[in-house]
């Protein structure tokens, strides 16, 4: 498994190292004054909204410590179920999922149970700054929780699954789906337990998988096998993701997209320094494909264009 080859290994074959991404591909392709765009979620969703992108609902902001007492009609205002995240946020920190109320205690997309006060102790160690880049003061936001969509059902663990696809150059390079497992809370994060699975670019069938560093076949918690599972609407989430890299001016990107059963492919968020787990889920280096599309002086316009190149960039 590549996690465990040595580091002049790892290079022969093409994986992309961590100080490589930052001096070959983050510093030069993404310019610092285009951060704010991906790094505030609040910005990041009125940018995709005025263009078009589809994005989860925003049911409000709370942005000041003497605002955290509005937190409980705002919870109620909208059934309970909603998603609280810092609009600062990175790695998935921060981020609570509520399905629902039972009592006077609120239920998490785990099952476990939180009461009104440790939710607004949430809201303020987000406004302090806790969970945000560089530990700044933050805001926290309230959104439409997805539903996610009943394809997932037998697949995942509670959470919602989301697809992150690395796109350079407005062209996609790799992607994998996280699903949410027992250990990560509900949360498509793979730092904190997910599963990941690699995905074929050209077929949107899944690949090998990884959870907690270690290569998986199977879901952790349902049991299910993990290869070869059609991704639904993979034409359209692939779209998706190269229209959210041209409304932001990065040329390396991360975009996660989630799939609601009513709503189809939303925009979740975006990254300027996408993790390097995807490499390890597609048992597969980024090198190759990135070196490839730098040597195209011009890339094509439209984003068909652009799709079927990033189909014979992959393979090789």
């Amino acid at each position: 498994m590549m996690s465990f080859m040595s580091p002049k290994a790892l290079r022969e074959i093409g994986v992309l190292g961590m100080n490589m991404r930052n001096a070959d591909f983050i510093m030069k392709y993404n310019p610092r004054n285009m951060y704010p765009l991906v790094d505030d979620k609040l910005i990041t969703k009125k940018l995709a909204l005025e263009k078009g992108i589809a994005v989860p609902k925003l049911y409000g902001v709370i942005s000041y410590q003497h605002e955290v007492h509005k937190l409980e009609e705002l919870i109620l205002q909208h059934h309970t179920d909603l998603v609280i995240k810092p609009a600062e946020g990175s790695g998935g920190n921060g981020i609570m999922v509520l399905t629902g109320k039972i009592g006077k205690m609120y239920s998490k997309a785990s099952g476990d149970l939180v009461s009104l006060s440790t939710l607004q102790h949430h809201v303020s160690n987000t406004l302090s700054g806790m969970y945000s880049l560089g530990g700044l003061p933050d805001r926290a936001l309230f959104e439409y929780r997805v539903q996610f969509d009943p394809f997932f059902d037998k697949i995942s663990y509670q959470g919602v699954p989301d697809i992150r696809v690395i796109v350079f150059r407005g062209v996609p390079v790799a992607a994998m789906i996280r699903l949410p497992t027992r250990a990560s809370d509900g949360k498509a994060n793979l730092h904190q337990g997910a599963l990941g699975l690699g995905i074929d670019l050209a077929t949107g069938a899944t690949l090998d998988g990884v959870c907690q560093n270690q290569r998986a076949d199977h879901h952790p918690d349902t049991g299910y096998k993990t290869k070869g599972i059609e991704i639904p609407n993979w034409p359209a989430i692939l779209r998706l993701a190269v229209e959210c890299a041209d409304i932001v001016g990065l040329g390396y990107l991360g975009v996660d997209i989630v799939m609601d059963k009513n709503l189809g492919p939303l925009m979740l968020e975006l990254n300027a320094r996408p993790g390097l787990n995807v490499q390890i889920a597609n048992q597969r280096g980024l090198v190759p494909s990135l070196r490839k599309l730098e040597k195209i002086p011009v890339l094509p316009v439209s984003i068909e264009e652009r799709l079927a190149l990033a189909v014979s960039v992959a393979d090789h």
